[in-house]
């Protein structure tokens, strides 16, 4: 059920919903309520988020929407999140989780929005799946970073017991997410997080035994070291991490791309230089390189 027309600016400041969009998500709200298919697909989108909550890597795949929809699939998932929110609240209710924690995660609904805009000139979400991790009690922001409830996978599983570490394929981890729009990535940024995880999923999932921390990004390719100087934020957060099997075998350049100029599509040789890692993002690829992804793990 969605919230009343009068109630629902609030819902959306509260999820950290661009101003700009809401008066477009109030007219359209109009529109969801009375076009019965649009509420067959709201509904079946809610189920499907809110289905098994809590339960890790059991999140939905959401369908192409129809494009009949037309404006009002831009803003579609919006609605859908809006929906489960009274399912997630009494879920971090039910594990004790505090309303500041709660707030902030879902809040970055609204960043998305952003993220998008910045990408694509206008409203919208780039990767409802993604957001779906928030709204199903599977990935909490603490601090700086956001920490994921995840398991351990055969490539990294295999690689954290051969290190003599006390946990292994199959075993409980958390998978950390760096979000943009959030300030610089900080060495005390992040041992500040680190520390809010370890308390955090202890008090409110001790069932859950989080020995192992891993991350999977561009900014652990190792490549990264040879254009930024050993004291910078993104060298230093890489030296966490105990890295697996280098990077990816397949190149992906579109990633650093997207999270530095907000655009995977720009054209390479347009790409700006206005700072040490959009030269080094940049400057890799006009000369004829790639970036890869990178896999790494330490103990918590």
């Amino acid at each position: 059920m969605l919230p009343s027309a009068d109630e629902l600016p609030d819902v959306l400041l509260d999820l950290a919903v661009p101003h700009e969009d809401i008066n477009d998500l109030l007219a359209l709200r109009a529109r969801l309520a009375d076009d019965p298919e649009a509420r067959w697909l709201l509904d079946r989108g809610v189920d499907g988020t809110v289905r098994d909550m809590g339960v890790a890597g059991a999140g939905p795949r959401y369908p192409p929407l129809p494009v009949e929809l037309g404006s009002l699939g831009v803003f579609f998932y919006v609605y859908v999140f809006v929906a489960s929110l009274p399912y997630v609240r009494a879920y971090h209710r039910s594990r004790g989780i505090p309303d500041d924690v709660s707030r902030r995660t879902l809040a970055d609904l609204g960043r998305h929005m952003a993220v998008h805009r910045r990408a694509r000139g206008g409203p919208g979400l780039l990767h409802p799946s993604w957001n779906s991790l928030h709204f199903r009690g599977e990935l909490y922001q603490l601090g700086r970073l956001q920490f994921q409830r995840g398991v351990l996978g055969e490539r990294m599983g295999d690689a954290v017991a051969a290190a003599g570490h006390c946990a292994g394929r199959g075993d409980p981890c958390l998978d950390l997410h760096i979000t943009d729009f959030r300030g610089p990535l900080s060495p005390e940024a992040c041992d500040r997080s680190v520390e809010l995880a370890r308390e955090f999923f202890a008090r409110h999932f001790p069932q859950e035994r989080y020995e192992t921390a891993m991350c999977h990004s561009w900014l652990l390719d190792p490549q990264l070291k040879r254009y930024l100087p050993a004291e910078s934020n993104i060298v230093r957060f890489q030296e966490r991490f105990r890295l697996v099997d280098g990077h990816d075998r397949e190149p992906d350049d579109s990633a650093p791309v997207a999270f530095v100029f907000g655009d995977r599509d720009l054209p390479v040789a347009e790409l700006p230089r206005r700072t040490r890692v959009e030269r080094a993002v940049g400057d890799h690829l006009r000369g004829g390189g790639h970036w890869y992804g990178g896999h790494g793990w330490f103990p918590l």
